[in-house]
């Protein structure tokens, strides 16, 4: 499991677009903002948060203890409506208890060492919806590492420019992922690159398969928070399913 996560995301240029995502995700989800919503590996609770201050009722889980500690003092200045709990995803347990589960920024999809431990966060997710309830995943495309890893990328946020190297084992399906960050009006200096532990990815068609055996169905996939379709192209696949 990846390991090693701080508050220091928040400087990251990828963190900025949170308020389109809840945008997206309320749009195309049509929520009416009474939904229980349920943010698995929800971090430090920048959607959570978000949905929160929209009315929405709201649990997020996460195993970083920094990140709980943080979300819980930012919904308690607010007076939200957020609970969040320190834990790892797989040890939570709930039944037919929410309406909208969300895995957003990978939610540790893939994070775990075998395919048995990684199939766990979906029995997770399909226990906790209800009948009628609906999830959202947000993943990198294996389709698209098969493609087009090894590659390099930037972005450059408000607070820092963000250096990204990715590679692709096709034996494991699994992605490295690397990151470098080069906060503004500081020296650079150049990049040490380390190994960071391998994420799984998955097919559309793998994750269908892995949906419908825990009695939920596929409605839509997309590569951003605009709605621009689902593509190999691209390297971001959102997954809106419904629990039948």
């Amino acid at each position: 499991m990846n390991t090693g996560w701080t508050l220091d995301i928040k400087n990251m240029a990828w963190v900025e677009d949170t308020e389109n995502q809840v945008d997206f995700l309320i749009r195309t989800m049509s929520l009416t903002g009474k939904e229980r919503i349920l943010d698995l590996a929800c971090g430090y609770g920048r959607h959570a948060l978000s949905f929160a201050k929209r009315g929405f009722s709201v649990v997020g889980v996460d195993f970083t203890d920094a990140y709980i500690k943080d979300a819980k003092i930012h919904a308690a200045a607010s007076g939200l409506s957020a609970e969040f709990i320190l834990s790892d995803i797989r040890d939570v347990h709930f039944s037919e208890e929410f309406d909208v589960v969300l895995n957003l920024a990978d939610g540790a999809i893939g994070y775990l060492n075998t395919d048995e431990e990684n199939l766990k966060i979906f029995d997770v997710i399909g226990h906790a919806l209800k009948r009628g309830g609906k999830h959202f995943m947000d993943v990198c495309n294996a389709e698209h590492a098969e493609q087009y890893f090894p590659k390099r990328a930037w972005a450059a946020g408000e607070k820092e420019l963000s250096l990204s190297e990715f590679t692709w084992d096709q034996e494991t399906r699994k992605m490295r992922f690397n990151g470098y960050q080069l906060p503004y009006g500081q020296v650079i200096h150049k990049p040490e690159l380390g190994n960071s532990e391998p994420t799984r990815l998955y097919s559309i068609e793998e994750l269908k398969n892995i949906l419908e055996t825990r009695n939920m169905k596929m409605e839509a996939t997309f590569s951003d928070y605009y709605g621009t379709e689902s593509s190999p192209k691209y390297m971001q696949l959102m997954v809106f399913s419904q629990k039948i």
